[in-house]
Parts: C-alpha cells; sequence; structure tokens
C-alpha cells in the first residue's frame, strides 16, 4: 500500500515538473504565432513590399511605427519567415540587423554591417575615403554569378529614431539612397515607437525615404487577453499523462473565470498591453506550483501581480538599521517643516538627537561618526543625492542633500519593517501629521 502512494506521489511530481518545463519554455522562448492577431492588412503588405525586392530586386524603404509591445517586431518576424520560406528567396538573401540602443554611432554600425555579412576578409586592410565608398564596397562584394546581379540585403534597424541621432545621419542617407538608386537590391526596414520619426530626419535623408509607413496600434480587447491568457497556461493535447492534463486545463478554464483574477488581469491590461509583461505575471505564478499544490490557484497570480509591483526602494527600506531608519524619518520630517527644501547632515543629524532626548526610551545615543557612518549608506543606496556634486569643497555634514523617497513608501516600509519600535512608529506619525 505505501509503495503505491508513493508512485502516485513520485507520477504527480512529474507530470508538475514536465507541465512547468513546457510553460517556462513557452513563456520564456516566444515563437511566433501562425498569424499575427488583428493586424492582417499590414502583415500582406509588409509582405508584398519585401517579396518584391527579394524576389524582383526592387529596392524600397518603409517604416513599422506603433507604440512599445504593439507587436512591430513580432510582425516582421512573421513576415521574414514566410519570406524565407518561398523557394526563389531561400538562400539568396541577407539580412542585417542593427539596433540603436547597440550601435551607437556610424563607425560600429559599419563594423556590424561587415561582420552580418561576412566580408572581414574582403575588406581586410582597405582604406576608405568615406562612409558611402565603403558602403558601396561592401555591397560590391555580395554580387554573385556573372557579377550582374547583387545578392538582396534586408536591412533591419530597430530603434530608428536613435539612427537620426548620429552624426550627419551619414548611415541613414546612403542606406535611403543606395535604396532608392539601382546600386544593388535593397530593403530598409525601420521600426519604432516615435510618431514623429520624419520630422527628426534632415531634408537630404528624408528626400531618399519613400515615406512609406506601415502604422501598429494594439488592436487587443481584455476579452482576447483573457483568451491569450487561457490560450499560454493550458498544456498541450500531446501531454504526456491526459488525466492530470484535463485537470490542469479545467483549473486553468476555472481560474481565468475568478473574479479576482480578472481583477488581477483588468490591471495588468490597463497598465500595459505589452504580452511580455504579461508573461512574466504567469510565469511568476506557474513557478509556484508543486507537487502538494498540483494546479494553478488564485492566490498564485495574486502573489505574482504582488511581486511585479512591488516597489524596489520600499524594499530596501525592509533591510536598513534602526538607526538608518530614523534617519530617512528626520529627513521627512525636515522636508514637510522646509516644504522640501535641501537639508545637510548636520540638521539630520540635529533632529535625531532631539527625538532621541525627548521621546526615545528604546533607541540610545548614538555617536555622531557611526550616525554619520549610517548616513553615507544611506547615500550608497542612493536614498538621498547630493544637490550639487560640484560642491565636494563644502564639508559633509553641511553638503545639501535631498531625499530620494516619497511619503507614501516610508509610511509603507514603517508598516512592513520587522520589530519596529513602538517610539519610532510614533515619530514617524507626528512627523507626517
Amino acid at each position: 500500500m505505501t509503495s503505491k502512494r508513493n508512485s502516485t506521489a513520485f507520477t504527480d511530481a512529474q507530470c508538475v515538473s514536465l507541465a512547468q518545463k513546457i510553460l517556462r519554455e513557452r513563456l520564456c522562448h516566444q515563437r511566433l504565432p501562425e498569424q499575427p492577431l488583428g493586424l492582417e492588412s499590414q502583415y500582406r503588405h509588409l509582405l508584398e513590399l519585401l517579396r518584391r525586392t527579394a524576389v524582383h530586386g526592387e529596392s524600397n524603404s518603409v517604416l513599422i511605427v506603433g507604440p512599445r509591445g504593439a507587436g512591430k517586431t513580432m510582425l516582421l518576424g512573421c513576415v521574414l519567415r514566410e519570406l524565407m520560406n518561398l523557394k526563389e528567396v531561400q538562400k539568396n538573401v541577407l539580412q542585417v540587423e542593427l539596433n540603436g540602443l547597440l550601435q551607437t554611432d556610424d563607425k560600429i554600425a559599419l563594423k556590424e554591417i561587415t561582420r552580418q555579412l561576412h566580408l572581414e576578409n574582403v575588406v581586410g586592410d582597405k582604406v576608405f575615403g568615406s562612409f558611402a565608398e565603403n558602403l558601396a564596397f561592401l555591397l560590391e562584394a555580395l554580387k554573385s554569378g556573372d557579377k550582374s546581379r547583387s545578392r538582396p540585403v534586408l536591412f533591419i534597424l530597430d530603434e530608428f529614431d536613435l539612427f537620426a541621432h548620429h552624426k550627419n545621419q551619414t548611415l541613414l542617407y546612403n542606406l535611403l539612397d543606395v535604396s532608392q538608386s539601382a546600386q544593388a537590391p535593397v530593403a530598409v526596414v525601420g521600426l519604432t515607437c516615435r510618431l514623429d520619426v520624419l520630422e527628426l530626419l534632415e531634408k537630404r535623408v528624408k528626400s531618399r525615404f519613400s515615406h512609406r509607413q506601415i502604422h501598429l496600434l494594439n488592436p487587443l480587447s481584455f476579452t482576447q487577453y483573457v483568451e491569450a491568457v487561457g490560450s499560454q497556461l493550458s498544456l498541450p493535447q500531446d501531454f504526456q499523462h491526459p488525466k492530470f492534463r484535463d485537470e490542469w486545463n479545467r483549473s486553468v478554464t476555472k481560474l481565468c473565470e475568478d473574479k479576482s483574477v480578472e481583477e488581477i488581469l483588468r490591471r495588468q491590461f490597463n497598465s500595459s498591453k505589452d504580452f511580455r509583461s504579461l508573461y512574466t505575471l504567469l510565469f511568476l505564478a506557474v513557478i509556484r506550483v508543486s507537487p502538494s499544490h498540483s494546479t494553478l490557484r488564485e492566490s498564485d497570480l495574486l502573489e505574482a501581480s504582488r511581486l511585479i509591483s512591488a516597489d524596489s526602494k520600499a524594499n530596501i527600506l525592509h533591510g536598513l538599521s534602526v538607526l538608518e531608519l530614523c534617519l530617512i524619518i528626520a529627513m521627512k520630517h525636515l522636508n514637510d517643516t522646509y516644504d522640501g527644501e535641501p537639508f545637510n547632515f548636520q540638521m539630520v543629524h540635529n533632529e535625531f538627537t532631539k527625538f532621541i532626548q525627548r521621546k526615545s526610551h528604546t533607541i540610545h545615543k548614538f555617536e555622531k561618526p557611526v550616525v554619520m557612518k549610517a548616513f553615507e549608506h544611506l547615500v550608497e543606496l542612493e536614498m538621498v543625492r547630493a544637490v550639487d556634486s560640484a560642491a565636494s569643497k563644502v564639508q559633509r555634514e553641511y553638503q545639501l542633500m535631498r531625499l530620494m523617497l516619497e511619503h507614501g513608501q516610508v509610511m509603507e516600509a514603517l508598516q512592513k519593517y520587522p520589530q519596529c519600535p513602538t517610539d519610532v512608529k510614533q515619530w514617524a506619525l507626528s512627523a507626517f501629521a
């Protein structure tokens, strides 16, 4: 009887482990959908543009514009997947992916283009007179067969607006110039969340851009959002343990119908329709599942939501010493008294000393160097910041500082602080009155 029970427990543990593995992979390594939801017309438009470059050698330029999380990268990924599956395109089209956050100037961008096109050996130690000459040489090197036909190149520029801040916009000018002329079959695809991106372009760059723009607005309704939660959390039909799968999927359906879960999802939906933040929430809920807790519950999502919305500064406050907490309260008291004006260490020390002498029976008096050490620790934690970093000649005690915490953050930390002395809490409440 005992061995049978152990066998069942082991099977449950296996099922939970396998379910977690499937869901973690799904939530962490997002696969592209079969078709982008609600973006059918944009999908067809972009596919046709890039197909004309890849198949017919027609150069193009286009901007995909939309807020973060609207699906710009996903749309492009779906289009490229279908494009690369076309027989006439396979092993012919080259892709170069640049990102404005990584390629911060044109020199770095050109090196990255050379690396992605595998032309380092061709370039060697050659010295070029200009950026245009270098780019022209790279494109010339891609000519194949009878040297009359170049391989089409797709240049994908993520964070496109950041490339507009490069000196003289040389990279953009030359890429768009090539895409407009008949030098080589090139498609330039920019992704940006700035609607005013064209205003950032110089006149000569703007004149070489096709002015094709594909706009994405997140069309997702809350009902679709909840459906996405259900599909992401459900186990597939080919799951090895049908009984566990059915039980799990029923619990997911029930979970999505729960009013408190709907409230959590509504809050998440209103703050961000970005699926990446939703997947983080679901991932944190999934990792709470265990053999003794083998299905998802409302409490799992509630705890995941609490972790996501946790205030990092308030969390740091929970780990401070009582002395450091007292200094935070003294600074907040000074802020209230002097209407947010800067303070210095000496003023904080005086405020703290007054509290020790008049109100506290649990906190003993600290030597000034010890209090200074605690104050400096708060500066290191960036709870306190110097008003003017150039004022280093001023004595440390008199350097003007500001508290980088809000009233609510301090009060919340006091409520959750483990074994906080009662007189410290009372002092804090009187300070905020």
